[in-house]
């Protein structure tokens, strides 16, 4: 280039970059890094740990983990009452309350929960084998509860009206 002309800007651009270029070359090459973490190794044909799992796989070591089957078993007894009875069954009645054992069912009639009665002994039989034998022992069948007569302060002391249900 001469001297009494002024650099243009391209000339500083290809000064700038043979500066560099000659920069790169100076500097030693980087060699290949590792990936922090654990040294992943071949764990066969069968998936291994650290493979992809099914949810429910996952969901079954979590339980076991955190000590929840005896609460999810209680929730499958109400959460799955149709399948675990049958379906004719679970129309006419419904699971309330399961404490110590003793699983309280509300019928939607007296002749239903006098039928259910009957039935007991092979509803915990179905109970025992699909849930497990110590969370249901006992089985309680209640009819229809009648509304209450006994509203406001002047209520009458007896049976109440006698020709509403006759």
């Amino acid at each position: 280039m001469s001297e009494d002309r002024p650099a243009r800007p391209s000339d500083i651009a290809r000064a700038a970059l043979e500066a560099a270029r000659a920069a790169s070359a100076a500097r030693p090459r980087p060699t290949r890094r590792r990936i922090a973490g654990p040294r992943r190794s071949w764990t066969g044909p069968g998936p291994g740990a650290d493979d992809p799992q099914p949810l429910g796989r996952l969901v079954d070591s979590l339980v076991s983990q955190q000590d929840w089957s005896e609460r999810t078993r209680v929730g499958s007894v109400f959460g799955r009452w149709s399948v675990l009875v049958g379906p004719d069954i679970a129309a006419h009645c419904r699971p309330e309350t399961l404490t110590d054992g003793e699983l309280l069912v509300v019928a939607e009639s007296t002749a239903w929960a006098t039928q259910l009665r009957l039935l007991a002994p092979s509803i915990l039989g179905k109970l025992h084998a699909q849930v497990g034998g110590d969370v249901v022992t006992r089985l309680r069948v209640v009819g229809p509860t009648a509304p209450s007569w006994k509203k406001g302060p002047r209520s009458v002391r007896g049976r109440g009206p006698r020709d509403t249900y006759g």
